[in-house]
């Protein structure tokens, strides 16, 4: 045990200066791209498994448009869903500063590309 003569107590009151002091321009820059590379994350995620969902699940119906094998497709989003946190570390993001509405948004996303992109597929006048 390695003795820093920094108390818990410091760390916390650093950590309370660091958040009140502005940030800078490049820091805000940074910031902004890592948004944008989660949002792109998500989206790709979720028409890659939209994509999936439709081509993994079978062919549809014809009368009613539904898939034999439908709940493949709800799989398929959840893994979306959660490999996003390895693509963050690919990407050298830092996903442990996310909050949970970063991931409510991050999942909103994926969900709402892959219902769009699953239901654009089974429409079939569109195909």
């Amino acid at each position: 045990m390695v003795q820093t003569g920094v108390t818990m107590s410091d760390n916390v009151v650093a950590a309370e200066v660091d958040k009140t002091r502005p940030r800078t321009r490049a820091e805000k820059q940074v910031e902004h791209r890592n948004r944008i590379k989660r949002t792109i994350t998500a989206c790709f995620m979720g028409i890659l498994a939209g994509g999936l969902s439709f081509y993994l699940s079978g062919t549809p119906d014809p009368v009613s448009g539904l898939q034999a094998n439908g709940i493949i497709g709800l799989f398929l989003l959840a893994a979306g869903i959660v490999f996003q946190k390895y693509i963050f570390v690919l990407l050298r993001i830092d996903y442990m500063e996310l909050t949970g509405k970063d991931w409510f948004y991050q999942g909103f996303m994926t969900l709402a590309l892959w219902f769009m992109t699953w239901t654009i597929l089974l429409t079939t006048t569109v195909l």
